[in-house]
């Protein structure tokens, strides 16, 4: 915990502290091959101000006089935040994540393993051509009617919530097309938990193949029979290219326990679409997987019986009721997602460029970073074993307080919430939305004049 405790300790009126100064942060982009002259708003200020901004909610640009001493135009800063290469940007950022990176070997485990969370969610951005073009709108909605929707596959922490990867894709790709981003912040030893999507003998496959574990709930479309010695699906017909129907294509292996099971599957006879053939050519013909199924006796839950398909097949280190222990904590990625796009208001993102779009996620990984990386402070000074009972929001304010001009001394006590395990909150809103007609054409031409018989009228 001394690096959390040494970075935080620096940021006090300089959020340039928290990557090493302005000297480093100028050295990132001289390195990226940035070169620039001397001016009001050099990299390292201008970096100053975008982390500002987003720390601030994404603040409007002419809110950035009232928070720092740095004194341009919307303009000016405009252009200066246009001018930094994305090498640049992303080596900056990169900076901050190999140094969370070291918090992470220091926070909790799971059973003595690195466990991360991987799922998808979406942000918009502006509506522009070059956007659109870009990042298409969803197709169910009608031209100058919606916004270019990014679909971002995230990589993070389950002990300490940080971002280690965070990959950008088309609304229509399919995660399992886009693996190369969370496999490059894996490493050996680790675990993956992830949910129904991820669940593919393909992918178990090269997770096993880089001594990668996975939890998985799985895919609806596998069958599981816990039945001991149960047959399963076997190919028939002359060609042998038809399979029997109704029974799992697994083969029984042995039991573990009470809905618990070691099975045999097989390579898929169709290369998955997002896989190359040479990688296809190179899976292993058969693999062995556990699966296991538990009961959700908690009121308001949507799902009742949960399946899970995993590759730690020992019964005695990884008991079933501790696998899904685990799996109930992914929700923890939902939670996390709600606190970027939520509370950091990075839902809509505001830059209309693409490189602009880019450069905003960049920094909303690195503001987001900063604030995990207070409240594993504050959990760590308050004597908190979960992380994730600090508070968020009040994490936010403090760093916020701390980045202002006259900054208030110490960490204080933040906010931690009480453990809420088996809380049911049924998703309704009691505030009433304005009861306006939604937009079904192009603002444009609501802009028209109206129809003779509507001006009659």
């Amino acid at each position: 915990m001394a690096i959390i405790s040494d970075t935080l300790a620096g940021i006090k009126s300089n959020p340039l502290a928290l990557l090493g100064g302005a000297e480093c942060v100028d050295q990132c982009f001289a390195a990226a091959g940035h070169v620039w002259r001397e001016r009001v708003l050099t990299p390292a200020r201008t970096m100053k101000l975008f982390i500002l901004q987003v720390l601030h909610g994404n603040t409007a640009i002419s809110h950035l006089r009232h928070l720092s001493d740095i004194d341009v135009s919307d303009s000016s800063y405009c252009a200066a935040r246009a001018r930094l290469p994305l090498a640049g940007v992303a080596a900056a950022t990169a900076r901050l994540c190999c140094d969370g990176g070291r918090c992470i070997d220091n926070a909790a485990r799971w059973l003595g393993r690195r466990v991360l969370m991987t799922d998808a969610t979406s942000v918009t951005t502006p509506d522009t051509p070059r956007l659109q073009e870009l990042w298409p709108q969803p197709c169910a909605q009608k031209k100058g009617c919606g916004f270019p929707a990014v679909k971002l596959l995230g990589l993070l922490d389950l002990a300490s919530g940080m971002i280690v990867q965070l990959t950008m894709m088309c609304l229509n790709v399919h995660e399992m097309s886009q693996l190369a981003g969370p496999h490059a912040g894996l490493r050996r030893g680790d675990v993956l938990l992830g949910d129904r999507a991820f669940c593919s003998f393909a992918h178990l496959a090269l997770l096993v193949a880089m001594s990668v574990d996975a939890v998985f709930r799985t895919h609806q479309a596998q069958i599981v029979d816990f039945t001991p010695g149960r047959p399963h699906r076997k190919k028939g017909g002359k060609n042998g290219k038809r399979y029997q129907r109704g029974l799992p294509s697994s083969r029984f292996v042995r039991k573990l326990g009470e809905m618990d099971q070691i099975v045999e599957w097989s390579r898929p006879a169709r290369k998955p679409p997002w896989m190359s053939e040479a990688d296809y050519a190179a899976l292993p013909d058969k693999l062995e997987v556990r699966e296991l199924r538990y009961s959700i006796t908690a009121r308001g839950m949507r799902t009742r019986v949960v399946s899970i398909t995993t590759t730690l097949l020992d019964p005695m280190r990884y008991p079933k009721r501790e696998i899904a222990r685990l799996y109930g904590l992914r929700w923890e990625i939902e939670t996390n997602f709600r606190h970027l796009k939520t509370t950091m208001k990075m839902e809509s993102l505001k830059c209309q460029t693409a490189d602009g779009v880019m450069k905003e996620l960049m920094i909303y990984v690195l503001v987001y970073n900063m604030v995990r990386a207070a409240m594993m402070l504050a959990a760590e000074r308050q004597g908190i074993a979960d992380v994730n009972r600090v508070s968020f929001i009040d994490a936010l304010r403090w760093l916020c307080s701390v980045l202002a001009a006259h900054p208030k001394g110490s960490m204080p006590q933040l906010i931690i919430n009480p453990s809420r395990q088996g809380r049911w909150c049924p998703r309704v809103i009691k505030r009433r939305k304005k009861e306006y007609d939604m937009m079904n054409k192009p603002r444009s031409q609501y802009a028209e004049p109206a129809a003779e018989k509507e001006v009659k009228d």
